[in-house]
């Protein structure tokens, strides 16, 4: 079970899991649009993000508007079965090369047989995958497992000026936070501009630095349910 709220820059997902309560913030940064996560209907949801493509392409012809949004809405299905909480994007410019990037955090399940062990145990699933980086890193929060790779995506052949499937190539940080009560938060940017790479990086080290924990008595814990200093 889970519920969102959204501040301007420090949206925060609530973990609900074994009767007990794991309040996840995080800071980010100036910039980046967030994609609606709740709408009332279909329609509500495509009304909301065709208001959001005017807010990004202000000077966008309505049909460059309408294909942006419904680019949107077709990755909805996927966001949900991902358990995606809050997904939010960033168009910019970097020495000159137009470049785009994408952050969402996701709460999991953590599979029974990783709960013992579930930092090593996660790394060990990800190697086993046999393609990008894995290691194992600190966190303010506690300890995580960082995966950097590339993968292969498609645009809808609908949705292409082409009217055929346009495959692309992405790049991705992805790193997965266990949490004491059998979640784990995931923290995922990825982006298909290799030019705003370094950037895009950098920024979300920023991100995943930020990520602090709360029990349901508002207290600062890590990982692990121990309580913190405010300060740290």
């Amino acid at each position: 079970m889970t519920s969102v709220t959204t501040g301007t820059a420090t949206p925060a997902v609530t973990s609900a899991a074994n009767g007990e309560l794991v309040h996840v913030r995080w800071v980010m940064p100036e910039g980046f649009f967030e994609l609606p996560t709740e709408a009332e209907s279909h329609d509500d949801l495509a009304d909301q993000l065709i208001e959001l493509a005017k807010k990004i392409m202000p000077k966008g012809t309505p049909d460059m508007q309408y294909r942006w949004a419904a680019l949107c809405a077709s990755t909805y299905d996927e966001l949900v079965d991902a358990g995606v909480q809050y997904s939010g994007f960033v168009i910019t410019e970097v020495d000159g090369a137009r470049c785009t990037a994408t952050v969402n955090v996701s709460l999991v399940d953590i599979a029974e047989e990783a709960l013992i062990s579930p930092v090593s145990r996660t790394a060990e699933a990800l190697r086993g995958l046999g393609h990008g980086d894995v290691c194992e890193v600190s966190l303010p929060c506690g300890p995580a497992v960082s995966w950097i790779g590339t993968r292969q995506a498609a645009i809808d052949a609908a949705l292409t000026p082409s009217g055929e499937q346009e495959p692309f190539w992405s790049s991705f940080i992805n790193l997965q936070v266990p949490l004491r009560n059998g979640t784990a938060v995931v923290l995922e940017m990825s982006t298909p501009t290799q030019e705003g790479w370094d950037v895009f990086s950098s920024m979300f080290a920023g991100v995943a630095k930020s990520l602090r924990l709360f029990d349901a008595d508002g207290t600062l814990i890590d990982t692990r349910g121990t309580p913190l200093e405010t300060d740290r």
